[in-house]
């Protein structure tokens, strides 16, 4: 029995179209190889950057994504693309050196369907791509292409990416600048996109966060207040709390009282 990639094919006369991001000319050769064999049409992307913008342009049925690549790695193009409405259905797969169980995890909950160590198997890569491509629903034609986004769209979509990352996170929360970084830019630029889109200082959105967040955990979990403010990121219980009573009047524990009473009411 045959194992060549040939054998996978769309359940439909389609045909698709790939993307690949990854920075090294020879692994880009690779999977072009490897595609031009299937009924594809692929393009190339040399990094992050340019395979968002690519990715809004020609809105690909799959991208093929490396994770270590220079300026924007995979993962913040990812959080891009999932962030965005008008790319976040595109199936992510990524394929890369990186294997450890800590980046597939990162991979996959960051929105990828699949993670692929480097090296691969052909046979196997093409496996997979035919299951993510005909898991989509078939493809409407587009009337003409997508434009460009214009900045305003772009800084949007950092911010809404950035305050995923911020809602993931609120435990073990990364420094300004890492936030920045896995969301493709830089502190300074971050923390003005999110005073232009929110009103808001970065700090001042993850506060609000947590708050939310306890008030959740509070009426819907029966965990003490001293695990909420560690699940929380605060310092101590009585960091929770004092910001707890500054933002609602009240303590954590008469709050879930007070919830209770209405919810028995």
């Amino acid at each position: 029995m045959s194992h060549s990639p040939t054998m996978y094919l769309t359940t439909d006369a389609t045909v698709r179209n790939i993307l690949i991001v990854d920075d090294s000319a020879f692994e880009q050769r690779m999977l072009t190889d490897l595609l031009s064999e299937m009924p594809y049409r692929v393009s190339v992307a040399q990094n992050g950057a340019e395979g968002y913008r690519q990715a809004l342009a020609r809105h690909p049925d799959l991208i093929l994504l490396d994770v270590r690549m220079p300026d924007m790695d995979g993962y913040a193009c990812c959080r891009l693309l999932k962030a965005n409405p008008a790319t976040r259905d595109i199936p992510v797969i990524f394929v890369s050196g990186a294997e450890s169980p800590e980046d597939r995890i990162r991979g996959l909950s960051i929105g990828g369907v699949d993670f692929v160590s480097k090296p691969f198997m052909p046979a196997e890569l093409a496996a997979r791509i035919h299951v993510h491509l005909n898991l989509m629903p078939r493809p409407e034609p587009l009337p003409e292409p997508a434009a460009p986004p214009s900045p305003a769209d772009t800084d949007e979509v950092t911010v809404r990416a950035a305050m995923r990352l911020i809602r993931e996170n609120l435990g073990a929360l990364p420094r300004l600048a890492d936030i920045a970084r896995n969301v493709g830019t830089y502190r300074e630029k971050l923390s003005t996109l999110f005073r232009e889109h929110t009103g808001k200082t970065v700090f001042a959105f993850v506060r609000e966060e947590r708050l939310a967040r306890g008030m959740q955990l509070l009426r819907e979990t029966d965990f003490d207040v001293q695990h909420i403010a560690q699940l929380l990121g605060f310092r101590s219980a009585a960091n929770f709390a004092t910001a707890f009573r500054t933002r609602t009047g009240m303590t954590p524990s008469a709050y879930r009282v007070a919830m209770l009473d209405r919810g028995g009411s």
